[in-house]
């Protein structure tokens, strides 16, 4: 009987076993892979299956994407037209490929490498709209209008094309062979001028080729620029009330709220540089035009309007934008808060205008007038660098402290500095003043000859 018993049990046992153990079994996750199991053509599948291959990277990237999963493939970006300017000549040779399955002639497709605005327009046309308005995108007529060194050639093509145009953009052209020259690519600059004649470069935020909203609103997306001696904006931030809250509680952060939904105090405790210069928040709406909601503009050399920026002239009223942005501030802190933030602002620009700017400018065209400094170049006379890093360096330090509540940058960074400059640009020049002589030239000025000439691409108006 105990036998029988146990040889019962010894049945039940296994069978409870093989049944669960059958449940278990399809509960068990299969190795992750990528299915192509929705409507593509063969020639897009043929993309992703070889760029799978060829450059894992880009493809995990895109898999992980919101455009993956909205059925958006590399083709809807890079196809072009067989006539297009930037259409890449080299790639049609994967189409003749017999080492791989996707290089066959009945997959090609041509394709620019560089996806453009303009691209980007087939499915965002309001943003790059509003980012073609911006100062991103006209950057570089900006600087080709105030900057000496380009327009004197104080610095060569190679320390611009590392440097400047880095951020500011490359004129992009195409080698003898049709593919894009050394000197102009890669490049992300944000008034990059296309092959297509649009400016700029979506990815200088929603970086490739994930192209996420959550890489943009991160303070880090921004200070890729906007950093250094002379706009050191992420390091303002980072010492800003609102850079120490985002320090402590990024994690807690939602960046991947839908784009427009983005909301003070429900995904954010305090914002980051795109919260109050780009997203929407109470009435105000979201903008990719970063020219909105300014009411002074702090980098240039005297502190004026954005609509009397003669470089590029705001088509805006900067007491409208004043009130779109003390609408973003709002969301957090209360009127007289944010009203008495302004006043001081405003005090902080007067400040800077009537005390160091206005009186050094009058003072350079003293001694050009009575030549004692030379104004054929630039940069070539001691007085030329203290003046230029009066207002380029320190000036704007201590303007843009102010403007996002950075003590240290307004004062040490800032002011202190700009008096340091300030009175020793001043003893020279009276020395110059009462001596009659005229200032030393540096004979020896290295990495000089960059081309003056101006873009006709932007310029040809």
């Amino acid at each position: 009987m105990i036998g029988k018993l146990k040889w019962l049990l010894c049945i039940f046992f296994i069978g409870s076993g093989l049944l669960v153990g059958s449940v278990w079994a399809k509960n068990i996750s299969k190795a992750k892979e990528f299915r192509l199991e929705r409507s593509m053509s063969k020639e897009a599948q043929a993309c992703i299956e070889c760029h799978k291959i060829e450059s894992p990277g880009i493809f995990v990237d895109w898999a992980n994407s919101r455009h993956a999963h909205a059925n958006i493939s590399c083709i809807d970006c890079h196809k072009a037209d067989p006539n297009d300017p930037d259409v890449n000549k080299r790639h049609f040779k994967q189409y003749e490929r017999s080492d791989i399955k996707w290089g066959r002639k009945e997959y090609r497709v041509p394709i620019a490498t560089i996806v453009t605005p303009k691209d980007c327009s087939r499915c965002h046309p309001d943003e790059v709209k509003e980012y073609s308005r911006s100062k991103h995108a006209n950057t570089l007529e900006i600087i080709w209008k105030l900057d000496p060194w380009l327009n004197q050639g104080m610095n060569n093509d190679w320390e611009r094309t590392a440097g400047c145009f880095y951020c500011h953009g490359t004129v992009v052209k195409l080698d003898k062979d049709g593919v894009p020259d050394a000197s102009t690519w890669p490049n992300v600059g944000v008034g990059r001028l296309n092959l297509d004649g649009s400016l700029g470069s979506c990815t200088s935020c929603h970086t490739r080729h994930r192209f996420s909203v959550a890489d943009a609103r991160r303070p880090e997306a921004c200070g890729q620029c906007h950093l250094g001696p002379d706009h050191p904006q992420i390091e303002i931030f980072t010492e800003s009330k609102h850079g120490e809250i985002y320090d402590a509680f990024k994690q807690e952060y939602n960046f991947n709220a839908a784009p427009g939904t983005w909301t003070a105090g429900v995904d954010y405790r305090a914002p980051t540089c795109a919260s109050c210069h780009m997203s929407g928040s109470g009435s105000a709406l979201t903008t990719h035009d970063v020219t909105e909601r300014l009411s002074w503009e702090l980098q240039a050399p005297l502190t004026i309007r954005p609509e009397n920026f003669k470089p590029f002239p705001a088509k805006t009223n900067w007491k409208v934008e004043r009130d779109k942005m003390k609408e973003i501030c709002m969301q957090c802190h209360t009127k007289s808060w944010v009203d008495n933030h302004y006043v001081k602002l405003d005090e902080v620009v007067k400040n800077y205008n009537e005390n160091y700017f206005k009186p050094a400018k009058a003072m350079l065209g003293k001694l050009y007038k009575k030549g004692l400094l030379d104004k054929s170049k630039f940069f070539d006379e001691h007085l030329e660098w203290k003046f230029y890093e009066l207002w380029h360096h320190e000036g704007r330090r201590a303007r843009m402290g102010a403007a996002m509540m950075a003590p240290d940058y307004s004062w040490w960074h800032g002011f202190y500095e700009c008096k340091i400059h300030f009175n020793e640009f001043m003893s020279e020049a009276n020395k110059l003043l009462k001596t009659g002589k005229k200032a030393e030239k540096y004979e020896y000025f290295p990495g000089t000859g960059g081309d003056t000439t101006r873009p006709p691409q932007i310029f040809k108006k």
